[in-house]
Parts: structure tokens; C-alpha cells; sequence
């Protein structure tokens, strides 16, 4: 009988040792899925950052056309976007784009965008959304400037300021 007991408690206890999962097991488990939801979460703000820059460039490319044509119909172009029905207007990060008359403005390249070799880039009109920091400054190779979505050889280019 003795030996029936002991058979059965043996047994028993390398049941009970063998279902579940130890605390190790857990951590591991629980430290993937941390690095699984840190990687998407990465991923994800990234895809959400890119959809915001090229909603921003076919507004940019959108509004250049909307400009140019004014411009052809009245021989001027627009003061500011109000004057063509877009007071107002925020870029995808919720900054108002910047517009810079530069064919009207007279001489001086005041608050024209530039190069890195500090050109104009433009010769009609510079237009721009200040990017993702929300800051900007009038040479392109700025630090605050890089991801500025601009306008630049007279609407040849649409992009990233850091890639012009």
C-alpha cells in the first residue's frame, strides 16, 4: 500500500511541476511583446509622419497651380492666400502654409527661402509648410528648416528641403 501512495503522490506532484508557466517564462514572454509593441509603434508613427509630408506636398502642388493660374488671368500674383480663397489653410501637423510674394515684392531677397549657397530658390514665389517641428528659417541647410515640405525651382520641385 505504501508503494501505491508513494507511486501516487510522485506522480501527482510532476503534474502539478508541469502545468503553467514558471515566472521566467512570463518575463521573457512579457519582454517580447514590450519589444514587439515598441518596434510597431515605431512603424506606425513613421507611416503616419510620411502620409502627413506627401498630403502636404499635393497641397503645396495644388495650391502652386491655383497661384500660377491667378497670376496668368490677373498679370500679378496674390498679396497672400487669402486672395485666392485660402485664408487659413493648415498644413497636415496644423501650422498655416507660408507664402512669399516674390515676383510683386520689388528687389531684395528679404524673406525669400535659399539654397544652401544661399540662391533663391524660387524666381515667382516661395511656398511652404513649416514641417513637422513647426519652425522654419529662410536657408534651406538650417537645422530648423530640414523638414520643411517647399516649393522650389518655380514648382520644378516638391519635397523635402533637406533633399533639394
Amino acid at each position: 500500500m505504501k508503494t501505491v501512495n508513494r507511486y501516487h503522490m510522485t506522480v501527482s506532484t510532476r503534474k502539478i511541476k508541469s502545468s503553467g508557466m514558471t515566472l521566467v517564462e512570463v518575463v521573457i514572454v512579457m519582454a517580447i511583446l514590450v519589444i514587439l509593441a515598441s518596434i510597431s509603434s515605431i512603424v506606425y508613427i513613421d507611416y503616419i509622419n510620411k502620409a502627413r509630408m506627401y498630403r502636404a506636398m499635393d497641397t503645396i502642388g495644388a495650391l502652386s497651380t491655383e497661384i500660377s493660374s491667378y497670376g496668368m488671368d490677373t498679370g500679378v500674383y496674390p498679396q497672400s492666400l487669402a486672395e485666392i480663397g485660402y485664408a487659413g489653410l493648415l498644413d497636415p501637423w496644423g501650422n498655416p502654409y507660408e507664402y512669399v510674394n516674390i515676383r510683386n515684392a520689388g528687389s531684395g531677397f528679404g524673406g525669400m527661402r535659399k539654397d544652401k549657397f544661399l540662391v533663391p530658390i524660387n524666381t515667382d514665389f516661395d511656398l511652404y509648410s513649416k514641417g513637422l517641428d513647426g519652425q522654419s528659417a529662410t536657408a534651406l541647410n538650417a537645422a530648423k528648416s530640414k523638414d520643411d515640405i517647399i516649393r522650389a525651382n518655380d514648382g520644378q520641385y516638391i519635397g523635402l528641403a533637406g533633399g533639394f
